[in-house]
């Protein structure tokens, strides 16, 4: 079955605030093997960011390739999030249904 990719459109006036660190994306947490982008077979990571829009902020994790964090991106930082696409996912666990979206953007700049 295809994933739908939708493309998140961001008013003028939303702002992002890095939340965490970037950290390497784990694919299994038993080998530790990391993931990776399918086309580029770059490293991809993972970080907390913080968006804020109409008086209210939501948490979000992104996923980023590893080409796409600037240099001394720490929490706190203002970014500017390029080409941020939601993915919903569910899957059946245990008998258990898990549902959710993943955001993954090709690239975080740094807000001067």
């Amino acid at each position: 079955m295809a994933m739908t990719r939708i493309r998140v459109g961001l008013l003028p006036s939303t702002q992002f605030i890095a939340g965490t660190a970037p950290m390497p994306k784990i694919k299994d947490p038993e080998t530790g093997v990391l993931a990776t982008d399918r086309d580029t077979g770059e490293t991809l990571h993972t970080l907390t960011v913080f968006l804020m829009e109409e008086g209210r902020a939501e948490q979000m994790k992104i996923t980023v390739p590893e080409s796409g964090l600037p240099e001394g991106l720490q929490p706190g930082m203002p970014v500017r999030v390029t080409d941020l696409f939601a993915t919903p996912w569910a899957r059946i666990f245990n008998g258990q249904l898990s549902d959710g979206v993943a955001y993954r953007a090709a690239a975080l700049e740094l807000v001067k």
